[in-house]
């Protein structure tokens, strides 16, 4: 089916956007089954006491995040590929109901910034706990990561009886090697300040996944002109012409044969037939 320049366009954006999907739905939904099934964080699922924990949520969401993603992503690439507009339908379903949650997600964040960023903390408390408890280098890792990006150490903040102190970062000035910042303190207090940050990206990203459902939609009836309007054969080349010239209908019509004089019969009698003499 032939598109016009439009849908051209639109259909290699969308082939762009699922491929950024894809690679980011593929990392969440990676590192939820890694944090559910590792051998140093399984046990928290198997706690009920901490099922309802920021830990526990975070996870199950990473998870059902990334499987929501790839989903997206399988009918948004089947359909711009193949130009199916059944599965661009449903690819446009879903985006919009993504794109929609973004949006709600991101206004909820903003409203309810104090409440968001106590759950945080009490993430960064439990993968404490956890690394306190197991040593698990990759979450020394991810400890290290958030003590250098927020510039805290531990939920004390004091070195001397910090357990991960190996993960804090090095101290600005002479108090800071007594006492830095501690970190679940340090997380609310930066999420607030950074709430109308977040709102941002969250309202971003939602306009991203519009672009995409515009996309999707313009392709959608694209497509559905392509099939409804006529085809035409255009011939590039004419057929060769015969070797000689044909008469043409007028001329087998107009020939004829030369008329010939009538003849004439006489009726036969018998005075006409001679008698021989004796």
């Amino acid at each position: 089916m032939a598109l016009d320049g439009c849908g051209v366009f639109c259909k290699y954006i969308l082939v762009v956007f699922n491929i950024i999907f894809a690679v980011v739905g593929l990392a969440f939904f990676g590192l939820g089954l890694w944090l559910r099934f590792s051998y140093n964080t399984r046990g928290i699922f198997e706690i009920e006491q901490l099922n309802s924990s920021a830990f526990v949520i975070g996870v199950t969401v990473l998870i059902v995040l990334g499987a929501v993603m790839l989903i997206v992503v399988t009918f948004g690439d089947y359909g711009a590929c193949n130009e199916k507009r059944c599965a661009l339908q449903v690819f446009s379903i879903l985006l919009a109901f993504l794109a929609t949650g973004e949006i709600i997600v991101g206004v909820l964040a903003y409203t309810q910034r104090d409440e968001v960023g106590l759950r945080i903390a009490e993430f960064y408390t439990s993968m404490y706990t956890l690394y306190a408890a197991s040593g698990d280098p990759a979450i020394a890792v991810t400890l290290t990561f958030i003590h250098n990006a927020l510039h805290c150490c531990g939920v004390t903040g004091v070195k001397l009886i910090e357990i991960v102190k190996d993960t804090c970062p090095k101290p600005d000035g002479i108090l800071e090697h007594l006492a830095m910042p501690n970190c679940p303190l340090t997380i609310a207090q930066v999420f607030d300040s950074r709430a109308p940050l977040v709102m941002g990206i969250f309202m971003g990203t939602g306009a991203l996944l519009i672009t995409a459902l515009i996309c999707s939609i313009i392709l959608r009836s694209k497509i559905r002109q392509s099939v409804s309007s006529p085809q035409y054969i255009i011939l590039a080349q004419s057929t060769p012409a015969l070797a000689g010239p044909q008469p043409s209908q007028h001329e087998f019509v107009s020939t004829s044969y030369p008329v010939q004089d009538p003849v004439i019969f006489t009726p036969l009698t018998m005075a006409n037939i001679p008698v021989a003499q004796t």
